[in-house]
């Protein structure tokens, strides 16, 4: 039976839930991605087999009860803007539900979004209609689960003004990519450096720094003051992580929310998959038999647009021709006819043809792979094509000369562009 204690703080943070609204930066671009970010920005590419990486912030909002939701883009959004239409529009207006898509569209003036600051700063009018009581403003690339009413609670509780969500992390990680806190023992934070290279370590624990997740919390009003402040100070990068946190820690309440996952995680679980490697890894980690991220979850469901496809198909059953995929993904629409697929991920309506062998690889939706094809440690972008008998990934440096990229992991990215198969005319 549910304590009176348990009881009062469910209701404690299902209202903060309901007078919240998110806000999820979606504009970034992903230049680490190289040709996989060319056409698409970094929140819309393909993760896990059927999701997109926008999918992860969105669903732990409405599992965490946040429903109240604008998703701010620029960076070549079109098959994101087009992905949030077909599958994330299905809230109830009656009920306060929604999610709006705020592109960057000079509202302010001639400028597009210049900072993750700016990009909130420009939104100030369309924030203010909502009259929310907090804002939460989420990172729209990251992958990983996360139960937001606990975070909201934490901000509550200790009466901040801004609560920065916070994770440890191996400092070579952490070095050039991500802001770095130091907190004292009530989890203020006393100290904060953007993307150091020599970050400081958390006291007592060497290896390690306490690195921000790009999620913060902001009473509503202190959002305002601090993004105007920002917008009138010359020479500001109108960021949040260079110029917003820096110069409030010391004069305002400022808190780190210790990252936790959701009731059925084992250990909290974040990827940033902001290069082709960590992309790579963060996609084979799922065909693991007990990965850390659960992807069946039933009681912290992701959510994505569900085209309607047919079952995967695996057909011919003779020896040396034989449809088969063994510690793999393969999601629907695919065909493995009479080809061998091994540790890897298909997303939708990929073909595998007669003879061919796909190891170590990841797929992404509507590929070709012709008979006899060898593929090893292969990202392969959405709608490439490969001839029959071709092998990649077997000689790095055969790869590079036809025009493939060859990651420092030694993985070899393919696109439609780089085999001659262009699906983007710009002329």
């Amino acid at each position: 039976m549910m304590s009176q204690y348990q009881a009062d703080h469910s209701r404690f943070v299902s209202r903060l839930t309901r007078s919240t609204l998110a806000l999820i930066l979606a504009g970034g671009q992903g230049s680490r991605l190289y040709e996989l970010t060319r056409w698409r920005a970094k929140p819309a590419v393909y993760f896990g087999g059927k999701l997109r990486i926008i999918d992860f912030p969105l669903s732990n909002c409405i599992n965490s009860g946040v429903r109240r939701i604008g998703v701010l883009t620029q960076y070549k959004a079109h098959s994101l803007i087009r992905h949030l239409v077909r599958g994330w529009t299905g809230f109830q207006a009656q009920q306060r539900e929604f999610i709006e898509i705020l592109p960057a569209s000079q509202r302010t003036g001639g400028e597009w979004y210049q900072g993750t600051a700016d990009a909130v700063y420009q939104n100030l009018d369309i924030i203010r209609t909502h009259a929310p009581e907090q804002v939460l403003i989420l990172a729209g690339d990251h992958v990983y689960k996360m139960d937001y009413g606990p975070l909201l609670a934490w901000h509550a509780e200790h009466e901040a003004d801004m609560t920065v969500c916070c994770m440890p992390v191996p400092l070579a990680e952490a070095a050039g990519q991500l802001g770095v806190m130091t907190v004292d023992e009530s989890g203020r934070i006393i100290g904060f450096e953007e993307k150091p290279e020599n970050p400081t370590p958390i006291p007592g624990d060497p290896d390690n720094c306490m690195a921000s997740m790009g999620n913060y919390v902001f009473n509503t009003s202190f959002l305002y003051e601090q993004t105007i402040k920002d917008a009138d100070t010359p020479g500001s990068d109108r960021d949040f992580g260079k110029n917003i946190i820096p110069s409030a820690i010391d004069k305002y309440r400022v808190y780190a929310f210790p990252f936790q996952g959701t009731e059925t995680d084992e250990e909290p679980y974040w990827r940033d998959v902001g290069t082709l490697d960590a992309f790579w890894e963060a996609n084979q980690e799922l065909v693991s038999v007990n990965p850390q991220l659960d992807l069946y979850d039933r009681n912290w469901p992701i959510y994505t647009a569900q085209v309607q496809l047919p079952g995967a198909k695996f057909v011919f059953d003779q020896p040396g021709r034989r449809g088969e995929a063994v510690n793999s993904i393969v999601s629907a629409g695919c065909i493995i006819s009479g080809g061998s697929v091994r540790q890897s991920l298909l997303f939708s309506n990929c073909r595998v043809h007669s003879h061919a062998e796909v190891e170590g690889s990841v797929i992404l939706p509507s590929c070709d792979i012709g008979r006899g094809v060898r593929l090893r440690n292969v990202i392969m972008d959405r709608g490439s094509k490969i001839p029959e008998g071709t092998e990649i990934g077997f000689d790095p440096e055969a790869d590079r000369g036809r025009g493939f990229r060859i990651t420092p992991g030694g993985r070899t990215l393919v696109t439609p562009d780089m085999m001659g198969q262009s699906l983007h005319y710009t002329r």
